[in-house]
């Protein structure tokens, strides 16, 4: 299957974007194809309703991956209870013709315990645009932003718990999104 993930932090080395990384090497050792759309690395001009910038090349290389994609991972920051403007602006130059169908697994990174306010709003965002919200969700929050940037391997227990519910999260979108595709 083909996986798009899009990372909506507007930071370098933003905790979200290493969440996407991680899943995304997650599912590509599981055989599936996986395309990571950095909106850091590669930012969009603003969304217009008028169409403005629609005829940007990276605004038409992510809509291209989307309508080509299988299943979508979306990871946002969490900033002020919701997720990242720069998500946000992405999301709105996309569509029910990107979505329609398609498992979605949505991930946050929060500076504070947990980042579920930002989940449960890209999760209503996603039902908007027919997609099909995977029933986990993965969120990570203070110390364990520390142990995901780091790898794990200095914290107790290894971050083991983070890394299982990481696998569990991954597994349960991947087998989603070959139900969904009739696979």
């Amino acid at each position: 299957m083909k996986i798009v993930i899009i990372t909506g932090s507007n930071r370098k080395s933003a905790t979200s974007t290493r969440l996407a990384v991680n899943m995304g090497q997650l599912i590509s050792k599981k055989g599936h194809q996986v395309q990571l759309f950095d909106l850091f690395e590669t930012p969009l001009p603003f969304y217009s309703p008028e169409g403005i910038g629609f005829d940007h090349a990276t605004v038409q290389s992510l809509q291209q991956a989307m309508l080509q994609a299988d299943g979508v991972v979306l990871a946002t920051p969490e900033y002020h209870g919701s997720l990242s403007g720069v998500l946000k602006n992405a999301l709105d130059f996309l569509g029910q013709e990107h979505f329609r169908g398609k498992a979605v697994l949505s991930m946050s990174s929060s500076g504070g315990a947990v980042g579920t306010s930002s989940l449960l709003q890209l999760q209503s965002i996603v039902r908007n645009l027919h997609g099909i919200n995977s029933p986990d969700w993965v969120s990570i929050g203070g110390a364990q932003r520390n142990e995901l940037a780091d790898g794990f391997a200095d914290y107790e227990g290894s971050g083991q718990g983070i890394n299982d519910r990481i696998h569990r999260a991954a597994l349960s979108f991947l087998e989603l999104a070959a139900q969904v595709r009739g696979n």
